[in-house]
């Protein structure tokens, strides 16, 4: 048996061997098709379907189902809790004993300035996690090198500790094992590296840029100047626990719930009449807590899920053209498998071999597929992370993404092989003798012009599809966000972890002004604590002077931006009444503030805006800033929503009601971002901007470095991404699909040599020969479009989500889609038609 089907597979690579083109052919077609869906299961592994790198993640619970990042104070309207307080987080860790262990992390990730001694000098911008002291053994892990958290670390009065990761002490650290142990100036603060995590282990959850230091969560309120660490109004803790065995999650949800009801009655928010009211509702979700916190999944869900099927379509396309090519080669066999038959070889046997040749010719294309794989990974990760360079996610594929390639392999060899080889192994012997030019083969072309049919249908679901996406994120791209980005830069920078003290700040803000004024070529140096579509949003309720208390709710929200005077022209914002901030508006003039358009047209409807009064909600608040200038609308967060309403203060002035309050405390004061608006392209400026800033204070380093324009097409990352692989699916589905309709029409023009040449010995002339062929190869088309046309109209329902301001059925993209269809089976046609129009009657008349 294994000698057998040793001799078969060698015969295969024989036949295989002796039409290059044909296998050059089917292997590429394969490997495209594998290969892309491949790539796409290797990104949706990792992202959708893998566990953390812990001990027994099914164990695992999360508690919550939102993602609420990352510092949040209120009320919450349907009472779904999934970031909490501290002081909630003791409370359900102490009365919950049905967990092993219940951990808490810090629902955002913060930036930090570390600094080591000695080789280590050098101050560089790391991401860092606060956690509680179970954190890793909550995971089950071991340290590398030293030791991990413990509880004992996490408790007043404990040494500043830290674990660096596996990754960060390879890529920053060269693996070097004088670390651990070693004091570094975290935030200007003196924290000891105990111990270096697990190798593999990225964190809680999948990002990015994974934190490269875990710190215990009481050095927080020192080490990021955190004032709301203990407030217990504040939530800012995804929570993670490891749940006994035999529990039941739906009781343990229950009584988690109850007990957060009553850590809330506690809360000043939830004694008002509305929070009495609201406070029934809380309650907690359960999840399954093994691949983490899943924030990134929820991100890249949809879009993964609509690339999963894109792909699928592809790979069908691709096996529909590796049947018809296993038909055609088939047929061109008949007369060697008639002889075979005729000579006495059993047909069972044959097909085995014929079905082996489509298995090997499957599996060499499965193997090219993998590399396709890799590459098309690398590409995936590129168009889904630009800039990123610590994403865990490999490109090699994982075993189960193997397992799939082979799979496919199978079934692609077994299923599309199988209607050939049949139909192959079933030549009659007699078809040898008189030549097999004058054998129909009815069911053969049957089955090929279904299969391009199906591909024409197919490549114009995915052709309307990419249309309908490039259109969506055009729209997105470049709507009018009111912002200049030419020669424009955004230097994000974080001041406190540099150990900058409030009070410090306002002459901070001077030097960095004119440090950067005194570069050649800088116009605008704006500073700001955060700028527009970089992903972040500061928001409270306010309330306008003279109006009555408005509810706690979204009718009294807007977003704050803390701003320097040039910053407006550095973004390319417009003042459109009253005027700027100036100079003049210190930390000791009268609080003034701009608002943009909707801000006017939510809060003061009708009313005058220059000279009004507005401040945080509440009576005592409402007078806190004057509004002197109204600015154009710009979209900050989402720019698939609506503008919000939005006002900008003076970034070194408090709100006049909180003047008692000690400004240490006042972490609002603090830059998030410098732009540099320059009067055009200046060489190396991310390396003087370094400099600029180590020479203002050697703890001062940059977070990160973009131009506006990159931070601005950031946030159209994941669109960008399905629009691009759509397209580039499209196209492919349309060349595979060109060429199965070339490969037939042309087998059709072979097969039909004697026909056309006696019909041109009786007077028919070239040109209707040509419309003869080209009338087969459009009709197939056309059958493709009629099935198509309604299944496309089905599919668009599912990339609905993904579109903005772009109709389902867009008439400009439905015939574009159709025409480029069109044409690519007239181009598809005529060159055989062209070659059938040049058949020498007398030649085909003698053919055999």
């Amino acid at each position: 048996m294994i000698s057998t089907l040793i001799a078969d597979v060698r015969y295969a690579l024989r036949q295989l061997r002796k039409s290059p083109g044909f296998t050059l052919t089917a292997v590429l077609t394969l490997a495209l098709g594998i290969g892309a869906n491949s790539a796409i299961l290797t990104v949706v592994h990792a992202v959708l379907l893998k566990n953390l790198p812990v001990a027994d993640p099914k164990s695992l619970v999360r508690l919550g189902d939102n993602d609420d990042c990352c510092v949040n104070g209120g009320i919450i309207g349907d009472g779904d809790n999934s970031i909490f307080a501290l002081d909630t987080y003791e409370s359900l860790k102490q009365n919950s004993p049905e967990f092993e262990e219940l951990a808490a992390v810090q629902a955002g990730s913060g930036s930090l300035t570390v600094r080591g001694t000695g080789t280590h000098s050098l101050a560089r911008s790391s991401v860092g996690e606060f956690v509680s002291g179970n954190y890793f053994r909550t995971f089950g892990l071991q340290p590398n090198q030293g030791r991990l958290l413990a509880p004992s670390d996490d408790v007043e009065g404990a040494a500043p500790a830290a674990v660096i990761s596996y990754d960060a002490w390879q890529r920053d650290y060269a693996g070097d094992p004088s670390v651990i142990g070693s004091a570094f100036w975290i935030n200007s603060y003196p924290v000891t590296v105990v111990g270096v995590a697990t190798p593999g282990f990225y964190g809680d959850r999948l990002t990015p840029n994974p934190p490269d230091f875990f710190i215990p969560i009481t050095h927080m309120p020192v080490l990021a100047n955190a004032q709301f660490v203990h407030n217990p109004a504040v939530r800012w803790l995804y929570l993670i626990g490891r749940v006994k065995p035999g529990i039941s999650n739906a009781t343990l949800q229950e009584k988690l719930s109850g007990q957060l009801r009553n850590v809330l009655t506690n809360n000043p928010d939830y004694t008002t009449e509305f929070g009495k009211k609201v406070l029934p509702k809380a309650h907690i979700v359960l999840t399954e807590g093994g691949a983490g916190i899943q924030t990134l999944q929820q991100e890249y869900g949809s879009g993964l899920h609509l690339l999963i099927g894109i792909s699928g379509m592809v790979l069908l396309i691709a096996c529909a053209n590796i049947a018809n090519l296993l038909l055609v080669r088939g047929m061109a066999r008949r007369a060697e498998i008639s002889i075979r038959t005729a000579l006495g070889a059993a047909r069972t046997r044959m097909m085995v071999q014929l079905l082996t040749e489509s298995f090997v010719l499957a599996l060499i294309g499965s193997v090219v597929g993998l590399m396709v794989a890799y590459f098309g990974t690398r590409m995936l990760l590129a168009l889904a992370f630009p800039g990123a360079e610590n994403v865990p996610i490999h490109a090699t594929p994982s075993a189960e993404v193997l397992g799939i390639a082979c799979g496919l392999a199978l079934v692609t060899g077994v299923l599309f092989g199988a209607i050939p080889a049949w139909i192959t192994s079933y030549a009659e012997p007699a078809d040898a003798l008189r030549g097999s030019t004058r054998t129909t083969a009815a069911g053969s072309s049957i089955l090929q012009r279904t299969l391009v049919v199906l591909q024409a249908a197919l490549s114009l679901v995915l052709l309307v599809g990419a249309g309908l996406l490039s259109q969506s994120l055009n729209k997105l791209e470049h709507q009018d966000f009111k912002l200049t980005t030419a020669n424009r830069y955004i230097v994000h920078i974080s001041p406190q972890a540099a150990g900058f003290k409030t009070t410090q700040v306002e002459a901070l803000y001077r030097t960095i002004e004119e440090r950067f004024h005194g570069i050649p070529g800088v116009k605008y140096v704006g500073i700001s604590t955060y700028t527009p579509l970089e992903g972040n949003n500061w928001n409270k309720s306010w309330q306008i002077q003279g109006q009555p208390v408005p509810a706690e709710d979204a009718d009294s929200i807007a977003s704050y931006v803390r701003a320097t005077p040039e910053y407006f022209d550095a973004i390319g914002t417009h003042v459109v009444r009253g005027r700027g901030i100036t100079d003049r508006d210190t930390s000791t003039a009268p609080g003034v503030a701009l608002v943009n358009q909707t801000f006017v047209q939510k809060f003061l409807k009708d009313k005058e805006p220059i000279g009004q009064h507005f401040g945080s909600r509440g009576m005592k608040s409402s007078g806190d800033w004057e509004i002197v200038g109204v600015v154009e609308d710009t979209n900050y967060n989402n720019p698939r929503r609506p503008t919000r309403p939005m006002c900008f203060m003076p970034i070194v002035q408090r709100d006049a009601s909180s003047a008692d309050k000690p400004i240490e405390k006042d972490t609002a004061l603090y830059a998030g971002a410098i732009v540099l608006a320059t009067e055009g392209p200046i060489e190396g400026l991310e390396s003087i901007t370094r400099r600029t800033l180590a020479s203002i204070n050697p703890n001062f380093t940059v977070v990160r470095f973009q131009t506006f324009g990159d931070q601005v097409q950031g946030r159209f990352t994941q669109e960008r991404l399905i629009a691009r692989l759509t397209l580039l699916f499209g196209i492919l589905a349309l060349l595979l699909a060109a060429i199965g309709l070339y490969g037939v029409t042309a087998y059709s023009v072979s097969r039909r040599t004697q026909e056309i040449g006696v019909r041109m010995a009786l007077g028919a002339n070239r040109a209707s020969v040509v419309r003869m062929v080209l009338q087969s190869a459009m009709l197939q088309a056309g059958l493709g479009l009629a099935i198509g046309l309604p299944l496309t109209f089905l599919c668009v329902r599912f990339i609905k989500s993904q579109m903005y301001q772009v109709q389902s059925y867009d008439p400009a993209v439905l015939s574009t889609a159709i025409f480029t269809l069109a044409l690519a089976a007239f181009l598809a046609g005529w060159l055989p038609a062209r070659r059938a129009a040049s058949i020498d009657p007398m030649r085909a008349l003698r053919t055999e």
